[in-house]
């Protein structure tokens, strides 16, 4: 399958950054997801916002033929992620990030990550 999936939490992140890095120049593409931890009450995650784009997010990207990397960054349940400290807010956003030549390619927001055409511009760059 050409989508490979990493998953990372707060704790396991640098670890799994390091190996997502190394194998990047691999991947025609490479993917950082930033989401919210699973509700276990629910057994979904707590931002509608990730609950409305992560089945859009993947049936895309599993579509494409291309070798792609997906690393999933969790950040935590609500409370964890609403701290003005945690390292990954960086507008209060979720983000599905595009990773090029250790940098930050593309992006996008939240609001609209669901957006299938988003993410195809996000993944093939038109």
């Amino acid at each position: 399958m050409p989508l490979k999936v990493l998953d990372a939490t707060l704790a396991t992140f640098d670890g799994v950054f390091e190996k997502f890095r190394a194998e990047s120049p691999k991947n025609k593409a490479n993917f950082i997801l930033l989401l919210a931890d699973v509700d276990p009450s629910t057994n979904l995650s707590w931002c509608p916002d990730c609950v409305r784009a992560e089945p859009v997010i993947y049936k895309k990207l599993e579509a494409s033929s291309d070798d792609i990397a997906l690393l999933r960054a969790y950040v935590g349940d609500r409370p964890t992620w609403r701290t003005p400290q945690h390292p990954w807010r960086v507008d209060g956003r979720f983000n599905l990030i595009r990773w090029e030549n250790d940098a930050i390619k593309g992006r996008l927001e939240d609001h609209e990550a669901h957006l299938d055409h988003k993410i195809a511009s996000l993944l093939y760059g038109n």
